[in-house]
């Protein structure tokens, strides 16, 4: 009995143990979120300080100029007289590569292969600022201070780093004066003879008309169609005669204008559409080009054939 006693209160005594190993090795969420909130301020502490003694030294290099923000530049390259001066509300194409103090890359629009596009002031502060120096066809070099990178996060960890950016201003985009040329181009043109227009806005004549009983599409229809698509001044950007090939696709998966141009017509027809650009590409256009912000657009399209959705692969 002793003997049996004596297990039990050994193994009582284990158990014991054991549950308090386990209650010892349960994490803490609260002592580690602590940690967590102690290592980062740690961090952007040794941050800061490491990116005010670079961008110190930085400041006394020839060519380099500051401006009363602490935003330091360099002119890199200067691109030909005429080019337009961006303000905060245009819209710019820009070629860039973004690196750490350190000279470690984080961001590239040159590696991704395209050009960015952004509206002046929905980037960061330091990025407004600097490009508001530059000319279309310029290249600068940017050392933007830890507290000139808010607005988009774009510290890649948010510990108070300076960035330094080469920037190519390509192209700057007045959205009002796009808009100002597309909508004086639309009322004349909306005058000449054949010129139809909706209520939507969209401008369409008829080219040629296909022969009787050719089958209409419906948004929901795939569509055979050869095109060309030019901008107002006739400069073309898209063409599938060019490409040697008709173009498919679903008719509601393309802008607006086609979608419901393209439902005009019947098998056979070739129209020209004039499309405003609240049903093309609206204030954004295509990045990197070759539709810019608020611009019109003329398609040339012969409709081939309409596939309804049992006959789609």
């Amino acid at each position: 009995m002793r003997l049996l006693l004596s297990a039990v209160a050994i193994l009582a005594l284990a158990a014991c143990g054991e549950k308090a190993e386990e209650k010892a090795s349960t994490p803490d969420p609260a002592a580690e979120a602590a940690a967590a909130a102690a290592e980062q301020e740690k961090i952007a502490a040794e941050s800061l300080a490491a990116s005010l003694a670079f961008l110190e030294e930085n400041a006394k290099r020839e060519g380099v100029q500051v401006t009363s923000s602490g935003l330091q530049y360099m002119v890199l390259e200067e691109g030909a007289e005429g080019g337009l001066l961006p303000n905060s509300v245009d819209m710019v194409d820009v070629h860039f590569v973004g690196t750490l103090i350190d000279g470690v890359e984080f961001d590239s629009s040159r590696a991704r292969g395209a050009a960015a596009r952004f509206r002046l002031n929905e980037a960061m502060l330091g990025m407004v600022e600097g490009l508001k120096l530059m000319t279309e066809g310029d290249r600068y070099r940017f050392f933007i201070p830890a507290e000139l990178t808010r607005g988009e996060g774009e510290d890649p960890e948010g510990f108070n780093r300076a960035l330094i950016y080469d920037v190519e201003l390509l192209k700057v985009h007045d959205l009002l004066r796009n808009k100002q040329q597309s909508e004086a181009f639309l009322e004349v043109n909306a005058k000449e003879e054949g010129v139809s227009t909706t209520a939507s806005g969209l401008q369409y004549k008829v080219l040629i008309k296909g022969p009787e009983g050719g089958k209409s599409p419906t948004e929901s229809d795939t569509v055979k169609v050869d095109y060309q698509g030019t901008l107002i001044n006739g400069t073309e950007f898209d063409s599938s005669y060019a490409r040697g090939e008709p173009a498919e696709f679903p008719l509601n998966r393309v802008i607006a204008g086609w979608t419901e141009g393209v439902q005009l017509m019947s098998e056979g027809d070739k129209f020209r559409f004039f499309v405003p650009a609240p049903i093309g590409y609206g204030e954004d256009g295509t990045p990197g080009g070759p539709i810019a912000p608020n611009e019109a657009l003329i398609f040339d399209v012969e409709l081939i054939e309409v596939k309804a959705p049992e006959q789609q692969q």
